[in-house]
């Protein structure tokens, strides 16, 4: 039976037989989103062909709704298939209401709490983050469920070498990267990730950043802000999902705006030791902005979608910003010794 037929049959059994669809924008994967129109309700489908899983989307969305965090309600799955019948939560996502022209708006209270000090100026749209944040803290001190899968320093060094040295290198230098380049990254990521490997593990998103994020004013407390996409979270450092909500390789966010965030997290997370944090929370950033660099050509070569490489030239910047933090000193000297400051960017045979 082809995939069409299989969704049509999927649809009917669940009343959406007389739905009409309208594509949402796609992720990284090969995951497609349908918004289903007329049906019982205001839902969305997932169409996640093998070896994507939705039952793992599930079984997650069903231990965030538990501790309260807002995630799609699930209506209807076809594990075996992969599709999956979910509600719509809107589109108001956090990125759409943060864009570069939002954050140069004037810098005010706004919803910020009284009493908490310097959180007090912060930017207007902080509102935004600080929820996120207050929803991220809540997802982390909840027990994880069971079967997650580790996101530990060994993992994150792992991917970061396989998407920079099998992806990047060859399309940068028309070569595979050489042995010697590969146990030198290894060294330098195993040094940079150690205040990671000795913290503390909770469950990490692995992709907590603003695309991700709902706003439902509706809703109150950590509801105010929903979760999408989290079937690969996994059991990792408290400083990663930070770390990809403040430095997003796909949209600026202003070093102020970091900055009381930071503070914010660290204020609602006190049993953290503050510089204990901050280190594994710049090598996690670097860690991510090395492993997407090499991930935007990854996709473009192997999926067809060059379209992400737009975000190479800022996930770049962030990586150089980034390395100058003292804990990334072991990768910084790796950088420099096997790629030099001009060759830190998209290949330059892809295009966006």
């Amino acid at each position: 039976m082809s995939r069409e037929r299989l969704i049509a049959a999927f649809l009917r059994r669940h009343g959406y037989a007389a739905a009409r669809s309208e594509p949402l924008a796609p992720d990284a994967s090969f995951r497609r989103y349908l918004r289903l129109i007329g049906g019982p309700c205001p839902a969305v489908m997932m169409d996640a062909p093998p070896p994507e899983d939705v039952g793992a989307f599930a079984r997650i969305a069903v231990h965030l709704a538990s501790i309260g965090v807002s995630v799609p309600e699930i209506f209807a799955a076809d594990e075996a298939e992969g599709l999956l019948l979910e509600e719509d939560l809107g589109d108001d996502l956090v990125s759409t209401l943060v864009t570069a022209a939002s954050f140069a708006e004037e810098v005010g209270v706004g919803s910020a709490p009284q009493g908490e000090g310097e959180l007090r100026t912060a930017p207007r749209h902080f509102r935004y983050f600080q929820f996120a944040i207050d929803t991220l803290v809540a997802i982390q001190r909840a027990p994880p469920p069971a079967g997650l899968p580790v996101w530990d320093a060994a993992t994150m060094a792992s991917t970061a070498l396989a998407t920079l040295l099998n992806w990047w290198w060859p399309a940068m230098f028309g070569s595979a990267a050489p042995e010697s380049a590969r146990r030198d990254f290894a060294a330098a990521l195993e040094a940079m990730l150690a205040p990671v490997a000795a913290g503390p593990v909770c469950f990490v998103h692995r992709d907590f950043f603003a695309g991700n994020l709902l706003w439902l004013p509706q809703r109150d407390r950590v509801r105010r802000i929903g979760v999408l996409d989290f079937q690969n979270a996994a059991l990792g450092h408290p400083a990663y999902d930070l770390a990809s909500l403040l430095q997003d390789a796909r949209r600026d966010i202003p070093t102020e705006l970091q900055r009381h965030a930071i503070a914010h997290y660290l204020t609602a997370r006190p049993e953290l030791d503050p510089a204990a944090f901050r280190a594994a929370y710049a090598a996690c950033a670097v860690q991510r902005h090395l492993r997407i660099a090499g991930q935007w050509v990854r996709l473009a070569r192997r999926d067809g979608r060059p379209g992400y490489l737009v975000h190479g030239p800022r996930t770049w910047g962030l990586l150089q910003q980034a390395v100058r933090e003292p804990v990334a000193a072991p990768l910084a000297a790796a950088l420099d010794r096997w790629i030099p400051a001009e060759l830190r960017r998209n290949p330059p045979d892809l295009a966006a």
